[in-house]
């Protein structure tokens, strides 16, 4: 694709982003901005590709917008052509292990030395500083999870193990760290005309998002047990079976949506529940013994539809657990067109995914293209800067570049 195809639109329009990296924590960045109107050029190794390109359909969407480059970074050539885009873009996201572009000679200053007003983001599993052995280490999905300790207080009791929650929890979170940070650089830097460096460790981003359990366990000395889908100190296990078999998660707190629940299922005239409460703790005795019952009992005699819209006539949280047949069909993904359907150029047939999200009401996000074939875009990208059609052909022969 040439430039002069990239539709203008979005918030980020005019803004140009290099990433670099592989699977999702530091490339799925680029794909939102370039849902914003960003020019994303996505640089893929020649040595493999991404291996997220193993997964389907996922390709289509995590890099849709985007033109792709396989680019050997570290020949003297591929090193050339990675000068002339960092002339040019104003954000480099790479994502690798700690300290790589730094022993291959591309340190900030040095990257600073060709655009002082570059944005710089490092992702990796552990962090640019720190410890040097866990610098220098891998890092997947689970990993992150593990040494977050975000693994160890999710699954179920002992003596189930841990569990890492699904799909790549701890990338996608890492990945939006990574865009809002970069953002957050780029917003300085345009005051300052200063280049920033931003340190994306992903396992820190997991450790970010623990809450409470985070705060109880480091201050106390406690590790909080795991308990599935139960609460730490709630009565209720808030997801439950209904009559069909489906599942429902109901959420009952605060002082009016008990007295409503508790009306709802003849609960209110029990002397049980006359004294005011805002949770049903699991130490309340025979109150969060007949309060667990009642709720078993109700969504075991009514389907999961029936349940939903019951309690939500009530103004009482709940919500279906939606597989992926009922999001279709639901009215609310229909009018907001939550799943849209765009046309995927590796397959040659139309694909089904998310839109891009947030909203924006005046500069709305597009899908203009899916993602793309390994090095599809080389040709149009280099002869942008300058490279004839014999250089090309040379970097191909070298290895410089690839294509499918």
């Amino acid at each position: 694709m040439k430039k002069s195809e990239i539709p203008k639109f979005g918030n980020l329009q005019g803004l140009k982003v290099i990433t670099s990296g592989s699977a999702i924590a530091g490339p799925f960045a680029g794909a939102l901005f370039a849902e914003q109107g960003a020019e994303v050029i996505y640089l893929e190794n020649t040595a493999v590709p991404d291996m997220f390109r193993m997964f389907g359909d996922v390709w289509s969407s995590e890099h849709r917008n985007e033109r792709t480059m396989a680019l050997d970074i570290q020949s003297p050539e591929g090193r050339e052509i990675l000068v002339k885009l960092v002339q040019w873009c104003d954000i480099l996201i790479e994502s690798s292990k700690g300290g790589t572009w730094a022993k291959w000679g591309l340190t900030d200053e040095f990257l600073w030395g060709i655009n002082p007003k570059l944005v710089i983001t490092h992702v990796s599993g552990f962090g640019l500083t720190g410890d040097p052995d866990y610098i220098r280490r891998g890092s997947f999905d689970p990993i992150g999870q593990a040494f977050s300790g975000y693994m160890a207080i999710n699954g179920e009791p002992e003596p189930a193990p841990p569990y890492a929650p699904k799909p790549f929890t701890g990338d996608y979170v890492t990945a939006l760290n990574t865009t809002w940070a970069t953002l957050a650089a780029l917003y300085r830097t345009q005051q300052t005309g200063v280049g920033e460096s931003v340190d994306v460790a992903q396992y820190e981003c997991l450790v970010r998002i623990q809450g409470n359990f985070l705060l109880e366990g480091v201050n106390s000395g406690k590790q909080p047990p795991r308990m599935g889908n139960k609460d730490l100190k709630s009565a209720l296990e808030n997801v439950q079976k209904c009559k069909d078999g489906n599942y429902v998660m109901l959420a009952l707190g605060g002082g009016a949506v008990l007295r409503r629940v508790e009306k709802l299922w003849g609960l209110d005239g029990d002397p049980d529940f006359q004294e005011p409460h805002t949770v049903i703790f699991k130490e309340d005795g025979p109150r969060a013994e007949k309060f667990v019952k009642a709720a078993v009992e109700f969504c075991r005699s009514h389907t999961a539809e029936e349940v939903d819209r019951i309690m939500n006539e009530n103004q009482i949280p709940c919500s279906i657990v939606m597989t992926y047949d009922k999001m279709l069909d639901n009215p609310q993904y229909k009018a907001r067109e939550t799943i849209t359907e765009w046309y995927d150029e590796i397959s040659g047939r139309k694909v089904k995914g998310v839109a891009p999200i947030p909203r924006f009401r005046n500069n709305p996000s597009q899908i203009f293209r899916s993602g793309h074939t390994y090095g599809m875009d080389n040709e149009d990208v280099l002869s942008e800067f300058g490279y004839s059609e014999n250089e090309i052909k040379a970097f191909y022969e070298k290895g410089v570049i690839k294509k499918k």
